[in-house]
């Protein structure tokens, strides 16, 4: 995910005795940030509120290759010039320059808003200016740090950079629930299970709801045959086949979190003894629903 944002430098001049042009050679530089901790800028990253990263990057030029460092931290800031002309009574002049950010692809994102601070001592604007004399023309100053006829080191310009990594969750497959062929009389239970594989976003809370399918009477699960006769069965969410599974929230549904991997679900399923189906082929078709 790409982004940017633009920082405008305004340079002003006082009163001058002569007419001329002011030349100033500035350096801005981006630390790591007050969530950096330590690791440097290759990669920055941001924290959620549960101290989980997000590796990202800010960069000087717009194809992302140069990241733009800080002088004081022995890598390369943004140096850029400037010039404007100054009257008798002063002048000024501004520039905009922006900060292209990205962050890359990752795995293991966690959802949450992500920060990281660039204040206090994380930013830092250093500059040389010349300005004409009597005498002597002005030109540019030889660094941000030396040369010309003043600067200045210790200029601040604080921002913050956010990402938020919404919830999200995928189905990647479910596997038809077959109970096989038996004939005459069910007389005892028969107990078959299926699987979903789910895939949700780290931190992820999630709930799986099934429905009571396309022919149910009330709440009593059914299949149906060509003939239209029904045989009932049911699903769970355990194995002692206890806990119905239905898609009241937070009541029968199946709950989670996500891993940020796929996930498998176990569906058990149960058609009940002491039923007589006429023969034929039974089917139902039954809605799986993700609530994130």
């Amino acid at each position: 995910t790409d982004s940017s944002a633009q920082i405008t430098v305004t340079c002003q001049t006082g009163a001058l005795s002569i007419l001329g042009t002011i030349y100033v050679r500035m350096c801005l530089n981006i630390g790591e940030g007050a969530q950096g901790g330590g690791l440097g800028i290759a990669p920055r990253r941001m924290l959620n509120p549960l101290n989980d990263s997000l590796g990202f990057q800010l960069y000087r030029d717009s194809a992302r290759s140069l990241i733009w460092g800080s002088a004081l931290n022995a890598s390369t800031p943004l140096q850029v010039d400037l010039t404007y002309s100054s009257l008798l009574t002063g002048g000024s002049g501004s520039a905009s320059y922006t900060i292209y950010g990205r962050v890359p692809l990752q795995s293991g994102i966690a959802t949450g808003l992500y920060q990281n601070s660039f204040s206090g001592a994380f930013t830092n604007l250093q500059y040389r200016y010349d300005e004409p004399l009597i005498g002597t023309p002005a030109s540019m100053p030889a660094s941000c740090t030396n040369g010309g006829t003043g600067g200045a080191t210790a200029v601040q310009f604080p921002f913050v950079s956010s990402a938020n990594a919404a919830p999200l969750c995928t189905i990647a497959s479910i596997a038809d629930l077959d109970f096989g062929s038996h004939s005459g009389l069910v007389d005892t239970a028969l107990n078959y299970t299926t699987a979903l594989s789910m895939n949700c976003v780290r931190r992820t809370a999630w709930q799986v709801s099934l429905d009571n399918g396309q022919y149910a009477s009330g709440s009593i699960r059914r299949m149906r045959n060509a003939a239209g006769q029904y045989l009932r069965y049911e699903l769970y969410r355990d194995a002692a086949r206890s806990q119905r599974w239905g898609s009241t929230l937070n009541s029968d549904t199946q709950t989670g979190t996500g891993t940020g991997s796929t996930q498998s679900l176990t569906l058990y399923g149960q058609v009940p003894a002491a039923q007589t189906p006429p023969p034929g082929s039974y089917s139902d078709v039954v809605k799986v629903t993700v609530t994130y």
